[in-house]
């Protein structure tokens, strides 16, 4: 009957030291970082093909010409 007990307690500690693990919440944070990268990098791309677009350059560029121009309006 000891020896019973003795594998009982240590399957129960072994299973309890399990099931911490299992909830902790460590490596988590990797992974998430690792997608919040990967977003920020897609979403830098996407500026940067809008940014780069021809509609944009016109826009800017006019929004500065008018600015630099002697006339008002």
């Amino acid at each position: 009957m000891r020896h019973l007990n003795s594998a009982l307690t240590t399957t129960y500690l072994y299973a309890a030291s399990r099931a911490q693990k299992m909830r902790s919440d460590q490596g988590m944070s990797t992974i998430e970082y690792a997608f919040g990268s990967l977003a920020a990098a897609a979403l830098a791309g996407v500026l940067y093909l809008v940014v780069n677009g021809d509609a944009v350059t016109n826009a800017i560029e006019s929004v500065i010409t008018d600015a630099l121009s002697n006339t008002p309006g």
